[in-house]
């Protein structure tokens, strides 16, 4: 329990630091025209963001093994307090009062939460569960495609964008939750390897568009939004999280204010302003 709680607060801060990376990666390369989101992702901050976030990325797929989805999902949505920490340190930007207390929501969220949650139960679905979650994925891609493609510009897009994304993100915590073991070469059979895979490049693609819309404080909490929600329910319904007995209240309550303090927070989220 100590141990994957450590790992999914190492998976925060490691990519609240990428998000600032990514921004600014975004940010250099001209939204629209043909190819822009995939050129975005080869300037060198987005790539130093990728680089954190992968190894992000492999704190959070070992925390899955040993603590419950919703606690897993709230400590990296709560990545935006530490964006917000870096930008306040490093880059100068000011947090006022309010920001200052939704940094102190997350952390007091996560702590309820770290003190309810009772112990991942190794549920890992069927064959069944794993194909839809598989299928999921592709229908997700392709209407996200649709979606980044003809409709640029309608009101709404980087919400929209921006919510997309975070159920792919969603969607790779669960698929990776489902995998029933890591060993090579075995991983290359499991359906929802390649879920992971191709719901986190979506995830990634969407968000850059998402960004270069210019509403980042839209994209931002609707990201957080469609990641932590869908996951915590999945993760209690279908594959069995449990709090400690008679904690489910506090649990519940420390969920939803560490959300509350990075809906707060969405303006950080990706590094919206920099000052130097």
């Amino acid at each position: 329990m100590a141990l994957g709680l450590l790992l999914a607060l190492c998976a925060s801060v490691l990519m609240g630091t990428a998000t600032v990376f990514q921004a600014l990666g975004a940010r250099a390369v001209a939204a629209g025209g043909p190819g822009a989101a995939v050129r975005a992702t080869w300037q060198w901050p987005f790539l130093v963001g990728i680089a954190l976030d992968t190894l992000g990325f492999v704190c959070q797929l070992v925390s899955l093994r040993l603590v419950p989805l919703f606690l897993v999902e709230a400590a990296v949505a709560g990545s935006l307090a530490v964006t917000a920490v870096v930008a306040a340190g490093l880059l100068r930007v000011r947090l006022r009062r309010m920001e200052w207390a939704a940094v102190g929501a997350v952390c007091c969220g996560l702590a309820l939460m770290a003190i309810a949650a009772g112990r991942e139960t190794g549920g890992d679905g069927d064959d069944t569960m794993r194909l839809v979650v598989l299928a999921g994925s592709v229908g997700l891609a392709v209407l996200g495609w649709a979606v980044s493609t003809r409709f640029v510009g309608v009101r709404q897009h980087a919400a929209v964008l921006g919510g997309m994304a975070g159920v792919s993100f969603g969607l790779v915590a669960v698929a990776a939750r489902l995998l029933p073991g890591l060993t090579v070469p075995g991983i290359f059979a499991e359906p929802v390897a390649y879920a992971v895979v191709l719901s986190g490049l979506c995830g990634y693609l969407l968000l850059i568009g998402a960004l270069q819309s210019g509403a980042v404080t839209a994209a931002t909490a609707a990201m957080v939004i469609g990641q932590t929600v869908g996951p915590a329910v999945f993760g209690i319904v279908w594959l069995g999280d449990t709090t400690r007995h008679g904690l489910a209240p506090l649990a519940a309550a420390g969920f939803a204010l560490s959300i509350a303090g990075a809906l707060a927070l969405a303006r950080f989220g990706e590094a919206e302003q920099y000052t130097a």
